[in-house]
């Protein structure tokens, strides 16, 4: 973990020189590291370990698009992965995810691994990571999933914002467009981009679909 010991800026300028030290070589580089920043930017083939257990070798793209399970879903990625228990029902054909009073329809190819894997009528945990939260009016609008929930914490990063809210009982996070006039307190609607959604085994946090 060479990068541990110095400050945030000291520690993206050697993240840099490093790329480009590798880039150069051309050689092998074995890199530990705990940031999953570090990993993502620097990476090429990243192994993500529990425990001493291998949980998926892949590319940074792989891990964050199509993580294993709930561990490598929740490690890659900043703000991590939300994840709130909800339990998949059929109604009128369709595979839904119902969280408190919010019910989530599945795309087709996401609801047919979830009946293949006899999965109806049981807990899951559904994933979406804060980019795929959105609280533009077009955007609702044209939304399948919409949820609505009160702004706890309201952050500005400068070219972006995260609001932080619950759902379910869950501690959510939604990055959105910085020009967002949300501000603490507010009651806003968020819509969900169901492609995007993970969905995971409650029991053994093993991916069910990506």
């Amino acid at each position: 973990e060479p990068l541990s010991n110095l400050d945030a800026k000291l520690r993206v300028q050697m993240r840099t020189e490093i790329s480009r030290l590798h880039q150069r070589l051309g050689a092998t580089i074995i890199y530990v590291t705990h940031d999953q920043t570090e990993a993502m930017t620097l990476g090429t083939r990243i192994v993500v370990m529990k425990d001493g257990v291998v949980q998926q070798i892949d590319s940074p793209q792989n891990l964050y698009n199509a993580p294993s399970n709930m561990f490598v879903a929740g490690f890659i990625g900043s703000p991590q992965m939300n994840f709130v228990d909800t339990l998949c029902k059929e109604e009128n054909g369709k595979i839904v995810l119902e969280a408190g009073n919010v019910r989530i329809p599945l795309p087709a190819a996401k609801a047919e691994a979830l009946k293949k894997g006899g999965f109806v009528g049981k807990q899951v945990v559904m994933g979406i990571r804060p980019e795929n939260l959105s609280d533009e009016a077009a955007v609702i609008a044209d939304a399948d999933a919409v949820i609505t929930a009160e702004i706890n914490v309201y952050e500005l990063l400068g070219a972006e914002v995260f609001l932080y809210f619950e759902l379910n009982g869950a501690h959510m996070t939604a990055r959105v467009n910085p020009q967002t006039r949300v501000k603490t307190g507010d009651k806003v609607q968020f819509a969900i981009d169901t492609d995007k959604i993970h969905v995971f085994d409650k029991e053994t946090g093993i991916t069910i679909t990506n």
